[in-house]
């Protein structure tokens, strides 16, 4: 299934800037913690469109970011940044698409990068957790979804690999999975939670946004394993702050309790992967790219603060 017509087509590979500021520290590929792996995928939308932009709008305004975060006080592109080359999906099957982002995923892997995807639509995340698999010899790992969406539909839109059916192949895979900020879902999906006893584990937004403390983050960690894949939709996030996807649903998380819940998990967590999902840059609203932008690098710097902090490379600048 290819792309809808209406919509624009991803820029040309060629002309994708590299992720971060123009004066973060350079590196090797070799010597590079992080490989960020552009999807522009966009096979099986089902109301708004423009995922496919989406991950070069995250590029560009990524290049208006400060290296130096006041929170962590560390400059996050010590670790490294590597651009990959993005995943060529136009015109892709969505089982053609799949293999194409397992593919591109298995090197960096198995390089040792942490890879950070960025998409294109939410069901580009199983290629990279199949290709994770496969890397770690079928060793299982934790998923934390945040998302609006509880994603668990056995189908949709006559492909198991649609992005309304993502968290339905990480049950297939056996993958145990914590989802956050979930206000949208069906009678079946609600269904099947209570069926396998996987409720327990979703965080409603209606629950999370009437509490006025922030004790659930501290459940969210306790559910997951050691080692934790963060798979965030940026629907997750509350729709009038983020605006800038294919289905904004009202009343998800704020900016700074997904910041704290992010920084919560990866101090307690081994990360293992990341991405960002579902982001449609609407043309002049800037302010919804450089959240991305920013998400993204919080989430980086993060999951990779204690490493580096740990065992530096030369030239680890704290301030």
């Amino acid at each position: 299934m290819s792309i809808p017509p209406d919509m624009s087509s991803p820029p040309d590979p060629a002309s994708l800037p590299a992720f971060a500021a123009p004066d973060a520290r350079v590196v090797p590929y070799a010597e590079a913690r992080v490989a960020i792996l552009p999807v522009p995928y966009e096979g099986t939308i089902s109301y708004g469109g423009g995922t496919a932009r989406g991950p070069a709008a995250i590029l560009a305004a990524s290049g208006q970011l400060e290296m130096y975060d006041e929170e962590l006080d560390w400059c996050v592109d010590e670790v490294g940044f590597a651009t990959l080359p993005p995943v060529g999906c136009a015109g892709a099957t969505p089982e053609e698409a799949m293999r194409r982002i397992h593919a591109a995923a298995r090197e960096p892997l198995g390089a040792g990068k942490l890879l950070v995807a960025l998409g294109g639509e939410h069901s580009l995340s199983y290629g990279v957790w199949t290709a994770l698999l496969e890397r770690r010899a079928g060793r299982p790992f934790s998923l934390l979804q945040i998302d609006a969406h509880a994603d668990l539909r056995p189908s949709y839109g006559g492909t198991p690999y649609s992005h309304a059916s993502i968290m339905a192949r990480a049950h297939e895979l056996g993958l145990p999975f914590v989802q956050v900020g979930i206000r949208a879902l069906s009678v079946e999906e609600r269904q099947f939670l209570r069926k396998t006893g996987l409720e327990r584990n979703v965080f409603w937004a209606h629950d999370i946004c009437a509490r006025s403390d922030l004790g659930w983050i501290e459940k969210v960690v306790a559910r997951l394993g050691p080692e934790v894949y963060i798979t965030c939709d940026i629907d997750g996030l509350d729709g009038m702050l983020m605006p800038a996807t294919g289905t904004p649903v009202p009343g998800g998380l704020g900016w700074y309790p997904a910041l704290r819940l992010l920084r919560a998990v990866s101090a307690r967590r081994r990360i293992v992967g990341l991405d960002l999902t579902e982001f449609a840059p609407l043309p002049g609203l800037h302010a919804a790219d450089f959240l991305a932008a920013r998400l993204v690098y919080k989430m980086i710097g993060y999951a990779t603060v204690g490493d580096m902090r740990g065992s530096p490379p030369g030239g680890f600048r704290q301030l």
